[in-house]
């Protein structure tokens, strides 16, 4: 089959409010800085009511991720789940409206549309407050055979972990993409679900994972390491690629028997880290597509990182294409 897609990407469909916000804002409203927290819908619109006036935008971390790709010039499709509300119609107008494919049939009568709350600080942390609605919804009916046969890798938003008919989406995205030839990529998104399905997980990644990316704190929870080297080791071990994020610092990248460190790529100013990752992984896995060595995946991922923390939102607000002349053929 000739691949339709760069990239396929399973995730939670979510609509993103972000605002600003000091540290006695997350101190009195008992937030953990920097970290994600599930919360009811109930939940959500009591933090709303509270939160300083922000931006409306379609998220989620896969989703961001598949933006991302699509700014850079390629081609990508999404598989998330959104109810017939409101706030599903913007999400589905949005990731249709960057030149993706979305074809995942609404829910009716279930739960609203997800949305995540984000306060920024002015040292530019996220703090995260979902609401995970429809987005857990997603079933393996949802899995669409020629959109992950169709792609160079099929991109597994690890946030998803959590919903059981999620994870068997999975399962079968991993056995329709490894019939096919194709490659699994999957994100950690947040040292939150490694606690929460830390062995699970480990099984899964060893069992059906090619690329992984996670950040320092969650490449440390998931092997329980006392540090970066000892968890960059492990992985090594697990998965054929490894792309593990240190912020200011940089990445690692791991695989095909080589281990290279990439610089961050220089910003004026960190706004708001939000989308950091998904942007990384988006450059990452661009060029990864299109046949890019490791060192050059490593170095669009940092240059796609760094427009999107240089403002608000989880998305580029400039096109990426020019990021990627003159690194890979386009």
């Amino acid at each position: 089959m000739n691949l339709s897609f760069d990239v396929t990407a399973l995730g939670n469909a979510i609509v993103d409010v972000i605002a600003p916000a000091q540290e006695t804002f997350l101190a009195d409203e008992n937030l953990a800085k920097g970290a994600m927290t599930l919360i009811d819908e109930g939940g959500a619109a009591r933090l709303y009511a509270r939160m300083a006036p922000g931006i409306e935008a379609s998220g989620g971390s896969a989703a961001n991720t598949v933006a991302g790709i699509a700014s850079l010039g390629g081609r990508a499709a999404f598989i998330g789940k959104v109810a017939t509300d409101a706030l599903g119609e913007v999400f589905a107008h949005d990731i249709r409206a960057i030149g993706a494919r979305f074809e995942t049939p609404p829910l009716a009568g279930g739960p609203a549309t997800a949305r995540c709350l984000v306060n920024v600080t002015p040292d530019g942390q996220r703090t995260m407050c979902t609401f995970l609605g429809a987005s857990t919804q997603l079933t393996p009916a949802d899995v669409s055979a020629p959109l992950i046969e169709g792609a160079a890798v099929v991109y597994l938003e690890g946030y998803l972990f959590d919903a059981p008919q999620a994870r068997r989406a999975f399962a079968k995205a991993a056995a329709l993409a490894h019939g096919a030839g194709r490659a699994i990529a999957l994100t950690l998104c947040d040292p939150f679900v490694v606690e929460r399905h830390g062995e699970a997980l480990r099984g899964f990644i060893e069992s059906q994972v090619d690329i992984l990316f996670a950040n320092e704190a969650e490449i440390t929870a998931l092997f329980r390491a006392s540090d970066f080297e000892a968890a960059a080791r492990a992985i090594s071990s697990c998965v054929s690629i490894a792309a593990l994020t240190r912020g200011a610092d940089g990445s690692v990248v791991i695989g095909m028997g080589e281990r290279r460190s990439i610089a961050a790529a220089a910003v004026d100013k960190v706004v708001d880290t939000t989308g950091a990752g998904d942007q990384y992984a988006a450059g990452f896995l661009f060029a990864l597509a299109r046949g890019a060595p490791l060192d050059t995946c490593g170095r669009l991922g940092s240059a796609a990182a760094s427009e999107v923390i240089s403002h608000y939102g989880p998305r580029p607000q400039t096109s990426l294409r020019a990021l990627a002349t003159g690194m890979i053929e386009q």
